[in-house]
């Protein structure tokens, strides 16, 4: 099969189509006929040699997939609801940027009606994210209120509609005026350009004084303490990545007073059975709202696999707004 291989740690440019064996399906598992590959942030990191592979897990980059089961086991999948020949898309811990890939059966979900492959890869690697930490760890109920950083990113595209539409209140940040239009498009109620902004003052003003009650942090470094003074009290900063820094200083007392939390978490190398309930919690309470059209996939470009180095170039452009995808002839 073609894959795209990191041939050494560096720039776009060390991606390259290679030739690799079929995978085989282990027990749980099964092989699916890709369609199309998302590519996400960890890609990158991966390729840049600063997220390492999961022990056990493909080297070829690439998180999450659409296409159709053609082989596995069959014991699994019937327990799951599938079968072969069902188009699913697929959380993996590795092994995306392929022609065929092996997937956990507990990490498959059927492509939502409506939905083709393109958009379907789109889903998982943002979907189980935002699920996990925003409604998993950071507990976000309805009519509480979300602040997201860097709300056109493939992340901020799904966290805004997925808390729309479970009932929340939503303020986004994002780095243009035309970053903060798409939000607002997409649902936020609110949306502040960071760059000619404060939005610790913008968060203060738009709440009243009062803060949000859940921040969704893809930054950390020197946000960490801005965003607690963005907290209401009892208000929890789940941080999700990295990109300003592991490094932060802020006002332990205010956490004190204000009774914060603050948690994180990575997903790639948690055990397939924490996945596995994320998948079925997303295919209860947010596939139903896909298949009616309340959440929509928001794919900004889609590349053949053979043009993965130009997808990596524009992801850390930060130009995009929402997810890429590569395809498979």
């Amino acid at each position: 099969m073609q894959a795209v291989e990191i041939s050494s740690f560096g720039g776009p440019e060390v991606l390259r189509l290679g030739v690799r064996p079929v995978p085989v399906a282990a027990a749980g598992e099964v092989l699916i006929r890709v369609s199309a590959s998302g590519v996400n942030r960890p890609d990158v990191l991966q390729r840049t040699g600063n997220y390492p592979v999961p022990p056990g897990a493909s080297d070829i980059p690439g998180l999450e997939v659409a296409g159709v089961i053609a082989s596995g086991d069959e014991v699994a999948m019937a327990a799951a609801g599938l079968k072969v020949g069902d188009r699913v898309c697929a959380l993996v811990a590795g092994g995306g940027y392929a022609e065929w890939c092996v997937a956990p059966v507990g990490q498959c979900l059927p492509v939502p009606e409506g939905l083709d492959d393109i958009a379907a890869a789109s889903l998982p690697e943002t979907f189980f994210t935002v699920w996990s930490n925003v409604f998993d760890r950071a507990r976000l109920q309805a009519g509480e209120t979300l602040l997201i950083q860097g709300g056109t990113s493939g992340i901020g595209v799904t966290a805004i509609q997925m808390a729309k539409a479970l009932g929340a209140r939503v303020i986004a940040t994002a780095g243009s005026d035309d970053k903060c239009a798409a939000c607002l498009t997409l649902g936020a109620d609110h949306a502040i350009n960071y760059k000619t902004q404060d939005f610790v003052a913008a968060v203060a003003d738009l709440t009243g004084g009062q803060g949000v009650n859940v921040v969704l942090d893809m930054v950390a470094g020197a946000y960490v303490a801005r965003e607690i003074d963005c907290l209401a009290e009892d208000g929890r900063l789940v941080i999700i990545a990295v990109q300003g820094g592991v490094k932060a200083e802020f006002n332990a007392g205010m956490v004190l007073r204000k009774r914060l939390t603050i948690t994180g978490s990575t997903l790639r190398p948690r055990p397939i059975a924490f996945k596995t309930a994320i998948a079925q919690a997303l295919r209860d309470r947010v596939w139903p709202l896909l298949a009616q059209g309340q959440i929509k996939p928001v794919i900004h470009q889609v590349f053949p696999a053979s043009e993965a180095a130009a997808a990596h170039t524009l992801m850390e452009s930060n130009r995009h707004i929402g997810k890429l995808v590569l395809t498979w002839a």
